[in-house]
Order: C-alpha cells, then sequence, then structure tokens
C-alpha cells in the first residue's frame, strides 16, 4: 500500500452550498470508523464560518453504521452567525439514509477569566514506547481485515502506555493512557489540528470500558458501537506534536459504557477534553 494521506481524507468536495463530499477509508473495522465521520464533518462545518471563527465543542450522535466502502455526503445547516459565536448543524448521509448528526460550536477568540483543574498523569515519554503499528505488527493473531487495512492507521503515530495485546482476557483499571501525534506537517493550522484531533480522539476511546470486565476487543460475543461522542477544544495545540490521551470510564451497565477523555501536551497543559458514550452488548449463551 502506498503512503496515505489523512490530510487528503479530511479535504472535502464542494457539491454545492453547505454540501460537501469525503472519501472514506476501510479500516478493518466491522463498519465505518467514528473518527473519520466526526473529523469530516467538522472540516464541513469550519468550510462554512465567517473568518476568524474556532470550533470550542461539538456534540454529535451516530444513527446508523457507516459503509467504508463509499464516501459520505454532508449537509451543513447555518444555525446562527452571532456577534461572537456560530453554530452549525451537520447530517451525514449514506444510501439516502442519515448515519450521523453533528451540532458544533464556534467563537471568535476572546480574553477571560482561565484556570485549569487537571492534572497530567506522570507516565513514560513517548520516545520510551514502541508503537502500536509494531506492537500489533509482532501479533500474529490479529484478524485478516486488521492486517491488510495496517497502513491506514499510519497517518497516527499511537504510542500506548503499558500496551496489552487485545487478544488477552486480563481485568484491568478502566483507563487508559495514549501518546499521540499526526505524521503529517499541519504548520499550526488550527482548523487542520482540530479535525485531526477529532479523527484520533474515537481512537481506543470506547474499549476503555471493557478494562474491568476482562473482556477483549475482539471476543465474538460482545457488540460495540458509538451512540454519542462530545468534545471541548480549549487551548490552540500543535498535533504534529505530542499528546498525551488519558481516557477513564466511571460507569458500565445497562449495555452501554461512558468514557472521558483529555488532551494534554507535553507541558501539561489541557488542550481538549471529549466524552462518549458507546453500546456494549453482551451476545450469545454466556452473557
Amino acid at each position: 500500500m502506498s503512503e496515505v494521506k489523512l490530510v487528503e481524507l479530511l479535504t472535502l468536495d464542494k457539491i454545492e452550498e453547505g454540501l460537501f463530499r469525503g472519501e472514506s477509508w476501510d479500516l478493518g473495522f466491522r463498519a465505518l470508523f467514528g473518527g473519520q465521520v466526526l473529523g469530516q464533518a467538522l472540516a464541513a462545518a469550519q468550510l462554512t464560518l465567517p473568518e476568524g471563527r474556532i470550533s470550542h465543542s461539538f456534540h454529535s450522535y451516530f444513527l446508523l453504521p457507516g459503509d467504508a466502502n463509499k464516501p459520505v455526503i454532508f449537509d451543513v445547516e447555518n444555525v446562527r452567525d452571532g456577534r461572537s459565536f456560530s453554530t452549525r448543524r451537520v447530517k451525514a448521509i449514506q444510501n439516502g439514509r442519515n448515519i450521523f448528526y453533528m451540532t458544533a460550536s464556534f467563537q471568535a477568540p476572546e480574553a477571560g477569566l482561565a484556570h485549569q483543574y487537571a492534572e497530567m498523569p506522570n507516565v513514560p515519554s513517548p520516545e520510551d514506547i514502541k508503537s502500536d503499528i509494531d506492537e500489533f505488527g509482532s501479533n500474529h493473531d490479529m484478524p485478516e481485515r486488521m492486517c491488510e487495512s495496517t497502513g491506514y492507521h499510519k497517518p497516527i503515530d499511537m504510542r500506548t502506555v503499558d500496551f496489552v495485546d487485545p487478544a488477552k482476557v486480563i481485568v484491568q483499571e478502566p483507563k487508559r493512557y495514549i501518546w499521540m501525534k499526526a505524521q503529517e506537517v499541519l504548520s499550526g493550522n488550527i482548523n487542520l489540528n482540530q479535525v485531526m484531533l477529532a479523527y484520533a480522539s474515537d481512537y481506543h476511546l470506547l474499549s476503555t470500558a471493557l478494562h474491568p470486565h476482562g473482556v477483549s476487543t475482539r471476543d465474538k460475543n460482545i457488540r460495540m458501537a458509538t451512540i454519542d461522542h462530545s468534545m471541548w477544544f480549549h487551548h490552540p495545540f500543535d498535533f504534529d506534536d505530542w499528546l498525551l490521551y488519558c481516557a477513564e470510564s466511571p460507569f458500565s451497565g445497562g449495555a452501554r459504557g461512558l468514557v472521558r477523555g483529555q488532551f494534554f501536551n507535553r507541558e501539561g497543559k489541557l488542550v481538549a477534553s471529549t466524552m462518549q458514550e458507546g453500546l456494549l452488548r453482551q451476545i450469545g449463551e454466556d452473557q
């Protein structure tokens, strides 16, 4: 496989005013990767904004599984452009059906009261951790579809602290720490940094809720799917440098799991936060 560029995936074709098309990558999952839809939907909304408006949050719902072999159409509704804030509603469409909704808010930068009541965990530096791609590459039990799609995972360099082979079933705390950075040069482009981080924020998030149950993501009796995903951008950041993604799951029950995440830069500044709820359904006899 030739080298793939995430920038190209997140660059949309304009069909007409407020209507855009994005290509799809097959990452070897059961359905279209949710991070792709998140990043492309945010990119579509950005293309309709007044100059100088920057995303500070989005809230989204996944309605139907997406098809990784087909493009996605994004229909952007201009809800409001105020003096300081803009709101956009984005609908993702495949095969004439709505598969996803996002409401995103954007703001012109301004000063205000500021504090941070979040501490970056003390973990090994990314230079001292083996990349996830290399970890998976040494795993001969990887599903065939995942092996074939490895190249599509390379644009984000991910290095999991205390990596555990997903084929192994062990009970762990519902926490996960992952160093992440984009492999491409982003040149301080705020919009591009945000859509890339939105894309990456869906990696390994929901599966954190499986840790205390000793269940593997490869368990054929488990069905997982994102229900909703929200994200807040607190400070500008450079995603072509390392960010630490700290995820923890405070709750699971009712066939659902809840996970919250925080992104810190290397200096310990909290640059973004996430929250996700997803389906965790056991099927078959051993429930």
